[in-house]
């Protein structure tokens, strides 16, 4: 059984950089809803460079990932965060999206070594992407946000 986040656990980051959101089109007001809740925890922990990008879907997100980090040569970004919903179908297209979306992005990160963090969520049912990102504690923003600020936070611990 899942609990909610204690946003209130979360380890502070001194001097924070960027950290860039990116969703997908699909299913607008859902994929916003979990930007929302990753914004407000990012806020809460003195966030204040928070950009968000739209991409045609997600199968995008991991090129889109790429060129954000390709082009930050100060090294500002800390982390990017992913959010998507891909629904079973018919077809085997949830299949091939999310699989291809998952290893794009976990490639991402280990290029750039910097977090990247997924919450794309695969789903058989318009319900099950309710129950993870409607307006509740349950809503996969929060568990984003709080996997960035997690990763900073110790990554600047051990000196990388």
């Amino acid at each position: 059984m899942q609990t909610a986040i204690d946003i209130q656990a979360l380890p502070r980051v001194d001097n924070p950089g960027r950290i860039a959101i990116l969703k997908s089109k699909w299913y607008p007001e859902l994929v916003q809803n979990m930007a929302d809740a990753c914004v407000e925890v990012l806020s809460d922990c003195g966030y204040q460079q928070i950009e968000q990008h739209t991409l045609p879907g997600s199968l995008e997100l991991p090129l889109a990932a790429r060129d954000l980090l390709a082009t930050d040569v100060d090294n500002t970004i800390d982390a990017i965060v992913c959010f998507g919903i891909i629904v079973k179908g018919d077809t085997l297209h949830f299949e091939m999206i999310s699989t291809e979306c998952m290893r794009g992005l976990g490639e991402v990160m280990h290029e750039f070594r910097r977090p990247v963090v997924v919450e794309v969520l695969p789903v058989f049912t318009m319900e099950q992407a309710q129950e993870r990102a409607g307006k509740s504690d349950m809503n996969k923003g929060y568990e984003a946000a709080a996997c960035a600020i997690e990763m900073v936070a110790w990554r600047r611990s051990i000196g990388a």
